[in-house]
Parts: C-alpha cells; sequence; structure tokens
C-alpha cells in the first residue's frame, strides 16, 4: 500500500490535519506490513479497504475517530488489532509557546 496515495485520498474523502492524515497513514502502513488484514481477511490491504471501511464510521467522527472505530471492529472480529489505534497525534512544537 502507498503510503502517500492513502495521505491523498484520506485528505479528499475525510479532511482532517496534515499531522493526523500522517499518523492514520503510518498506522495503516503498520497494519499492512504486518500481514495481519491478509491473515484475518484473506487480502492484502489496500487504499480503497481502508477509505471504504472508515467511510462507514459515523458521520460525526474525525479522521482519527474514523480509523479507531474501524480497528474497534477488526479488534471486535479477529483481536489483535488494538496495537494499531491512534492513541494522539504529534502535530509538532507549539508555535504559541
Amino acid at each position: 500500500m502507498d503510503s502517500r496515495e492513502l495521505t491523498a485520498a484520506l485528505e479528499r474523502e475525510f479532511g482532517g490535519t496534515k499531522a493526523a492524515r500522517r499518523t492514520v497513514a503510518r498506522q495503516a502502513r503498520d497494519l499492512a506490513d504486518s500481514g495481519k488484514i491478509e491473515s484475518d481477511r484473506g487480502h492484502e490491504l489496500t487504499v480503497a479497504d481502508v477509505v471504504e471501511n472508515m467511510a462507514d464510521a459515523p458521520e460525526d467522527r474525525d479522521l482519527v475517530e474514523r480509523w479507531n472505530w474501524w480497528l474497534g471492529s477488526l479488534e471486535t472480529a479477529y483481536g489483535g488489532y488494538e496495537r494499531f489505534t491512534v492513541r494522539f497525534v504529534d502535530d509538532g512544537p507549539d508555535v504559541n509557546a
């Protein structure tokens, strides 16, 4: 899975901050690299899979919440997905400090 393609798709479909898109894309890349989706669902993880599944989340959820919502569904169905959830987004140094 191409992280740049995913980042662009996340921006187009869900918006969010650059840092949030980068964080979700990194977690998705780690998930793809783990082979867990392929093992559990019988196919490699694709950008289209990520976008399609995140689109199923409730409309009032932001980008990170959508990602974690989908990962929660996978955790319930298969187990072993919690490590791919996003716990925080590093927005970089605080410019107001």
